[in-house]
């Protein structure tokens, strides 16, 4: 019963992961600022943390299938 609800909201977290560390790759490889008016260096950091958190979160949800 609660196996639905676990694939949904792994699928959101890690397509929000996936989409957001793509992003910020191809804004760092084009020398663009990931954030305008942030340094580029924090911006980058925080985005690939953020990246990488909501992959995490979505891989603990599928572990919970």
């Amino acid at each position: 019963m609660e196996s639905g609800p676990a694939i949904f909201s792994g699928l959101v977290f890690a397509l929000f992961g996936g989409g957001l560390a793509v992003w910020t790759g191809t804004r760092l490889r084009q020398r663009r600022p990931v954030a305008d008016g942030v340094s580029p260096v924090a911006s980058a950091a925080v985005a690939g943390v953020a990246a990488l958190l909501a992959l995490a979160v979505g891989t603990w949800c599928f572990t919970r299938v």
